[in-house]
């Protein structure tokens, strides 16, 4: 059984890719240090997969830890590098806290690999790497135009050193997979999107108002020039993107050329507006949600999806579950985190 390390794997997609690894027969082993997550998500995926999983709680910036851990662990043929900071609101108030996490922590996962021979890496990239587009759908092959925020500037500055590894000759299988927007949530139910303090996406922003924790939610904008006027996005169930990372790696052990390293759009192939995304909640569910328009957000692209015949073709992955699903499965969530609440209050 090939172990892969999954760095930030207790984060919303770091978990649920440990499940799709199980599955599809890999050892999983998890790093995190737990700063955007918490440690009650290991026994949700324990939970989830009926079986125990390794992880040690750790920072992936630092070295002498990682090296510990990459020397203690045989045998290991992948990685899967989520460990990042991923607000773009928060990266526009504290670049500097991005640039040190984000690069730093894949330049030391880089340096343990090629030092302990480890020959695979998939590298949690970012639609955002498109900046704002200038023809949609985006593509592979899409101009790279100045990130608007610096959480998505280290996307960009990120692929580049993936790029510069295999220009310099190091003996490296890589690829990057830009996400677009994943929501949702596991179907069991044991696991799901869990941000610490306000949240900084939609949609746990719209279960947690409509749950009661938030006392109203804000749309950033409804003079965009799109068929609202709010701002389009690519919605990916989660579970559908954690499938596409176990693609990634299938991909890398049939690549016989190294170095090697190509890009995906891990999306859905369709965009939707945030009020758009609001309605069907609210049609899924039942529920209303309670919002208002307030400002444009800094940092936020008008709109972006994706085209995705390419990971179709050589990833041979595509989406196959809905909005209507992700929705559906992000308030389930909801209601079992209120389930546990009030267990542990009595």
């Amino acid at each position: 059984m090939s172990k892969i390390i999954v760095t930030g794997g207790a984060g919303f997609i770091g978990s649920h890719t440990v499940v799709e690894l199980y599955r599809a027969g890999f050892e999983p082993i998890i790093i995190d240090d737990f700063s955007n997550s918490e440690q009650s998500v290991i026994k949700g995926i324990e939970n989830t997969i009926g079986d125990s999983v390794s992880w040690y709680p750790a920072d992936c910036n630092n070295q002498q830890v990682m090296e510990t851990i990459f020397a203690r662990e045989k045998d290991i043929t992948g990685v899967i590098h989520f460990a990042a900071f991923k607000a773009v609101g928060e990266s526009v108030q504290q670049p500097i806290k991005y640039y040190r996490n984000n690069i730093n922590s894949l330049l030391v996962i880089i340096e343990m690999m090629l030092k302990y021979n480890v020959p695979n890496l998939v590298f949690s990239s970012s639609c955002t790497v498109y900046g704002q587009p200038e023809k949609l759908p985006v593509n592979e092959n899409s101009p790279i135009l100045p990130a608007q925020s610096p959480y998505g500037n280290t996307k960009q500055l990120c692929e580049n050193i993936l790029a510069q590894i295999g220009l310099a000759g190091k003996p490296l299988k890589s690829v990057a997979l830009r996400y677009f927007n994943p929501v949702g949530a596991h179907p069991s139910g044991n696991i799901g999107e869990l941000p610490i303090g306000t949240p900084g996406n939609l949609i746990p922003f719209i279960t947690q108002t409509v749950a009661g924790h938030r006392p109203q939610l804000t749309v950033f904008g409804n003079d965009y020039n799109t068929s609202d006027g709010t701002c389009v996005r690519d919605y990916i169930h989660v579970v559908d993107l954690a499938k596409a990372h176990v693609k990634a790696l299938e991909l890398l052990d049939r690549t016989s050329l190294s170095p090697f390293y190509d890009v995906f759009n891990v999306g859905t192939g369709a965009g939707n507006t945030v009020l758009e995304v609001i309605k069907t909640f609210e049609m899924v569910t039942g529920r209303k949600v309670n919002y208002k328009i307030g400002p444009r957000r800094p940092g936020d692209i008008e709109q972006i999806y994706a085209e995705v015949d390419k990971a179709r073709d050589v990833l041979r992955w595509q989406s196959s579950l809905t909005l209507r699903d992700a929705l559906k499965d992000a308030w389930n969530w909801q209601q079992k985190l209120k389930e546990k609440a009030e267990q542990t209050a009595t």
